[in-house]
Formats: structure tokens, C-alpha cells, sequence
């Protein structure tokens, strides 16, 4: 009787129990396995918060964004014996698999010390498996992937389905305060302070003619491409730790001109750095950092005439309420004002605040764009606009584009409506505004429609060249930056016969800058290769042309790279 076969086929031999056994588990073991591949494609994506062990009263869920709570008790590894599958007493309680036939776990009798040498082979299986089931009780208590329809508060009281809390413990309505489980296009939540910062809030009057100086009138408020837009970095040590992620819409402008400064930062103002490409791929997070906060206070403290910077951060106080002349947006009305006399201090300020730029659901674009209005102060910013310009912001397709004012601003400090240098008078003979001075980032455009006769959208020489060699670039509507490594490009003649220049354009299939080489001499041969002026751009092309706006008989090398743009 040591064998017996049943009717069906099963055998009491315990060797055949053990096989079966063995493939049961190895199979249930596989498809859990499965899922692992897309924790780790989840992980990537998410930005987990540090998990801490200490001991809690209770287990109740944390809030996202904070330290998660775990219980005292460890996560045990899970062990198989006697034919029940577990993963143990621990934080995440047992798992029993009931699939095996009833009589198999009866007549299973095997030691412990027989079974974990039978085992050993699955171990690191099932040890993944316990990760991976601790994993998924970290992202239910965070609600990533839950199909609860109630949660409960702070204080054990259930909150409906459509409604979360926030920090405060105030109701929101749900996909605000918190990450989405299925909504791709909700905003988190921004980050805020506290309102006893300093500083002081804003008022009805100022938010007024903050909306005004935008948009022309109070009504209006950003579209969601500006509101979801902030400052963020691509990985660091890569080939564009140096550049910054660059989104659709109107606010991609400002973060392209403020990629400009940044890469001033990087390759000539840090100091104790090589001014060499190579040094722009060995960018680390910290520098990142160092190089966008000196970035927003350069731009700032430029823009309030070298004498004081205003920041603008989100509190969670409302300091405005809506009037029929006012519309809020839950956002500027939140806000409150620091005021810095001193540009260091202007750049610890904002590196000490800097995830109020570069967080995700900071509205960094927009406080930005704000702090860069206040530290121009409202009465320069009239005297800096003429009659073509009367607000900063221009609608289009359901959003708004930026005006040549604003770019002026941060490239100059000078909210200038034109590109020519100094004054000139407009069709009406009235007045209009260009650039006066130099900057360290200058300015490139063109565009097929527009004409060479056209004297007022000509680019003057104050913004083509720059002290610096970067320049902030328009082609056919589309921003890029143009640099070379090479600080004295543009004060030897020399260097500029024949010079190497990087293109960035900021979107996403670009995994590097283009390099490209740049010929100013004028070769015969190279003549009839010239295109048709009376079709410009048939034979190059657009970032070829833009260039050719500065080095007027240059050729352009490629090196490889298919033209694009």
C-alpha cells in the first residue's frame, strides 16, 4: 500500500506529491512573476516617498508626499511547508493558495527540514513575491490603483467617494490634493507654504493688475498647458543633464529662455568648472539645482533694475475673493510676496524654495512669469510697453502664446515689445520700444512668412550678438537654443570663421544636442548651392536659415544628424 493510485490518476507516492506540488507552486510562482516588470516600469515612473519605520498607533493611511508609516512588525519571507503557501505573519498577514486537491494536503507529510531543502530553488521566488505584495499595500495605503469608493479621514470619519482631504484637513474635491489613480490629465497639487513665511500676500488691486499686464483683463485665467508646466531637469550624468524637459503650449518659451541662462550658469559663471561640452553631460542633481535657481534669480534681479527681486510663492491661505470684475483660479489669489534687496540672497531664497519651481503641480512657469512681473514692478513694465503692446500674453487655439515682451524681459531685463535696436517710429508714426543694450543671451529668428523688407521684425544686432555665445531661438514659431562652448566666439573674428555650436529644440525625440559645424567663409563653388531669394528656405533648412541670420554666408554641417525643424 506504500503507492496508491486513485481512479483519476493520483498518487499517495509521497515523491509524485512533492513533483506535483513543486510544479503547482512554480506555476502560481510564474504568473506572479509576471507582474514584476511592470512594478519596475511603475516604480520609474512615480517618485515613491521615503519609507521610515517607527512605531504608530494605528495603521491608518498617510497622505501622499509624506513619510509612510509601516508597522514595527518586519515583512517576514514567505516559506512554503506542508503544501500551504504563506507569506508569513508580518504587516501583510497570511496568504493561503486553495487550489491543491483536499487530499493532497492530507496525506502530505513531509518535515520541515525535508521540505526547506526540497524548496531551496524557490526561494528567491517567493522572496520577490513578498516584495512585490508589500509593494502593492504601500500603493493602496498611498490610493495609487485602489477601487475603494470611501476613505476615511484623520479621525476615523468616512468621506464620500468624489471628495479627498488635504493637508489641512480640508475637503477637496477628488483628484486634487493627491496623485490620480486614473485621471492621466489632473494637476497635483502645488506646493505651498506656510503663511507665517514672511513676506506679505497679495491684495485685490494687485491681482487685478497682475491680470490686467497679462491678459488685458481680469477675466481670464491661464489654460491648463500653462498650469501644468514647471522646471524640470532631465536625468543627471546623461547627454542632456543640462536641459530642461520641455512641455507644449504658450509657457514652453519661457522655459526655453530660461534653459538660456541656465547654460550660462553651467558653462561660464560656475566657477572651478571646465567650460567644455563634456562638462554639460556630467551634471549632477545637485547642480541642476544650483544652475536653475542662479538661472530665476540672474533673470529676476536683472529684471528689477539690479536694485530688488520679488519671489512669489503659494500659501495655503486665500488672501483674494471673486468679484464681477475678478475671476479666481485658486491659485494667485494664494499668493504672498518676498521681497530681496541683495542678488545672493534673491538666489538662496529660491534655491531653499526651489521645489515651488520644479515640483510637479507647482505651477512653476506661472510663478515664475509672476515674480518676473513683480520684480519688473508695474510701473516700469508700463514704461517698457508702447502702443503695439498694451498686455504680455496673446490668445491662441485655446490658449495663449507669449509676446516678444516677455522673452525681452528675461533675455534683457526689459520688457521690450520689439527686436530692433532702440527707437523707431511704426507705420502710425507712433513710437515703438526695441532693445538697448547687449545681454548675455541673445536672440535668433526667422520665419517663411515673414519678409527680409520688413524692417521692424528684423533682428537687431544688440540681441544678435550677445556677450555670451547662446542665443534664445525662434524658428518658424518653434523655440530652441543655439550655444557654443567657445566664450570668445563673438569677440575674435578669428574663431568665427570656422566653429562648432549646439542646437537644442526641446522635444522629445531629441536624446541629445545636435552638433553642429558652422562655415562662414564664401566659397564659388559653394554659390549656385545658394537658394532662390525669391524663395527663401527652398534649399535649407529652417536652423540653417535662423543662423544665416547672423553669419550671413555661413554652411552648415550637420554631422549626421538628419535637419530638422
Amino acid at each position: 500500500m506504500a503507492n496508491i493510485r486513485s481512479e483519476e490518476g493520483h498518487s499517495t507516492d509521497s515523491t509524485d506529491l512533492k513533483r506535483i506540488i513543486k510544479e503547482h507552486c512554480e506555476q502560481l510562482c510564474a504568473h506572479k512573476f509576471d507582474n514584476l516588470d511592470e512594478l519596475d516600469q511603475f516604480l520609474e515612473r512615480h517618485n515613491l516617498p521615503k519609507l521610515t519605520r517607527r512605531k504608530t498607533q494605528s495603521n491608518k493611511p498617510t497622505e501622499y508626499g509624506k513619510d509612510l508609516v509601516l508597522p514595527e512588525t518586519p515583512f517576514p519571507p514567505p516559506v512554503l511547508c506542508h503544501g500551504t503557501y504563506s507569506l508569513g505573519t508580518g504587516a501583510l498577514g497570511d496568504c493561503t493558495c486553495h487550489e491543491f486537491p483536499t487530499f493532497l494536503q492530507r496525506t502530505m507529510q513531509v518535515s520541515d527540514q525535508e521540505q526547506c531543502s526540497r524548496e531551496l530553488d524557490l526561494e528567491e521566488i517567493t522572496r520577490k513575491i513578498s516584495f512585490l505584495d508589500k509593494w502593492r499595500q504601500i500603493f493602496s495605503c498611498h490610493r495609487l490603483g485602489t477601487n475603494n469608493t470611501t476613505l476615511q479621514n484623520h479621525e476615523g470619519n468616512h468621506i464620500p467617494a468624489d471628495e479627498t482631504e488635504d493637508g489641512m484637513g480640508i475637503r477637496q474635491p477628488k483628484g486634487q490634493g493627491h496623485l490620480p489613480s486614473s485621471s492621466l490629465c489632473s494637476i497635483p497639487k502645488p506646493s505651498i507654504i506656510s503663511s507665517k513665511s514672511g513676506g506679505f500676500p497679495i491684495s485685490l488691486a494687485m491681482a487685478t493688475k497682475l491680470r490686467q499686464s497679462l491678459f488685458g483683463n481680469a477675466i481670464h485665467v491661464f489654460s491648463y498647458d500653462w498650469k501644468k508646466a514647471y522646471f524640470r531637469f532631465h536625468d543627471p550624468f546623461s547627454d542632456l543633464a543640462f536641459a530642461l524637459e520641455v512641455g507644449k503650449g504658450g509657457a514652453r518659451s519661457i522655459q526655453m529662455a530660461v534653459q538660456g541662462s541656465i547654460i550660462k550658469y553651467l558653462l561660464f559663471t560656475r566657477k572651478g568648472k571646465d567650460c567644455n561640452f563634456h562638462s554639460l553631460r556630467a551634471i549632477s542633481k545637485r547642480e541642476q539645482e544650483q544652475g536653475l535657481a542662479a538661472a530665476l534669480a540672474g533673470i529676476l534681479w536683472a529684471a528689477g533694475a539690479a536694485e530688488k527681486a520679488t519671489v512669489c510663492l503659494v500659501t495655503e491661505d486665500t488672501y483674494v475673493t471673486s468679484t464681477p470684475d475678478y475671476s479666481r483660479d485658486d491659485f494667485t489669489e494664494r499668493l504672498q510676496l518676498f521681497e530681496l534687496l541683495e542678488k545672493e540672497a534673491t538666489e538662496r531664497f529660491i534655491y531653499d524654495h526651489l521645489q515651488c519651481f520644479k515640483g510637479e503641480g507647482s505651477h512653476g512657469v506661472i510663478l515664475f512669469l509672476y515674480s518676473l512681473i513683480f520684480s519688473r514692478t508695474f510701473e516700469r513694465l508700463q514704461k517698457d510697453l508702447d502702443a503695439s503692446t498694451t498686455h504680455l500674453l496673446q490668445p491662441s487655439a485655446g490658449g495663449f502664446l507669449c509676446r516678444q515682451a516677455v522673452l525681452n524681459m528675461i533675455l534683457t531685463g526689459r520688457a521690450s515689445p520689439n527686436v530692433f535696436n532702440g527707437y523707431q517710429k511704426g507705420k502710425s508714426q507712433e513710437i515703438l520700444h526695441g532693445v538697448l543694450t547687449r545681454s548675455d543671451v541673445g536672440y535668433l529668428r526667422w520665419c517663411k512668412d515673414t519678409s527680409e523688407d520688413d524692417r521692424l521684425s528684423q533682428v537687431g544686432s544688440m540681441l544678435k550678438t550677445p556677450k555670451l555665445p547662446i542665443w534664445l531661438c525662434d524658428i518658424n514659431g518653434n523655440p530652441s537654443v543655439l550655444f557654443s562652448t567657445n566664450r570668445q566666439l563673438l569677440s575674435d573674428w578669428k574663431a568665427e570663421c570656422h566653429f562648432d555650436l549646439y542646437l537644442y529644440g526641446g522635444r522629445p525625440p531629441q536624446k541629445k544636442p545636435v552638433h553642429l559645424t558652422v562655415d562662414t567663409h564664401s566659397h564659388h563653388w559653394e554659390r549656385t548651392r545658394h537658394e532662390d531669394e525669391r524663395v527663401p528656405g527652398r534649399r535649407f533648412s529652417p536652423v540653417e536659415m535662423a543662423i544665416r541670420t547672423k553669419w550671413r554666408e555661413a554652411t552648415i554641417n550637420w554631422n549626421g544628424t538628419v535637419p530638422f525643424l
